[in-house]
């Protein structure tokens, strides 16, 4: 599953940093949004971040080309997920394609033509698993100038996130 969350709110008094813009939902103060890609019981497999002001899709391809190849059966470990469940955000023609020449089943939501509220179930892992990155501070508010820090940050609240899910197995 794919998810992409709106913008996140950057100080007032801080100057702006790479990978802000203007969050066209929180009164045009500058932000990130958070992409990521979660299994299906809510682990980041993979994220990434960009201007609150951009469109969400221009993360898709790297958000799947960056997901760690999966253990399964014998021989050569699969690459890419069988099928991936993604909000309106990404019902353009390039995101549909890629899945198409990657032999990815797609369960996008059409813009228009079906309701959100189909894909519900699926979506609200991601959209759980992002409400756990924000439980840290430093993720919900953006410090950090660089977008390095704040990948870097991003990073360690999901390798946080995969410890606990680690530690409730044992």
């Amino acid at each position: 599953m794919v998810a992409g969350e709106r913008g996140q709110r950057e100080r007032p008094r801080e100057k702006r940093g790479s990978a802000t813009g203007p969050n066209p939902t929180d009164r045009g103060k500058s932000g990130t949004k958070h992409h990521l890609a979660v299994e299906r019981r809510g682990i980041p497999l993979a994220a990434g971040l960009s201007a609150a002001n951009r469109p969400d899709d221009g993360l898709f391809e790297a958000l799947l080309e960056a997901i760690p190849p999966l253990r399964g059966r014998r021989g050569r470990p699969r690459r890419r997920p069988g099928k991936v469940h993604a909000d309106k955000a990404y019902d353009v023609p390039h995101c549909r394609r890629y899945l198409r020449r990657f032999g990815i089943r797609c369960r996008i939501a059409r813009k228009g033509v079906e309701s959100k509220t189909r894909l519900g179930r699926h979506r609200w892992v991601a959209e759980r698993t992002i409400a756990w990155l924000h439980r840290y501070k430093r993720l919900l508010v953006r410090y950090e100038r660089l977008e390095e820090n704040h990948q870097a940050f991003l990073d360690l609240g999901c390798a946080l996130i995969c410890f606990r899910f680690v530690q409730r197995l044992e």
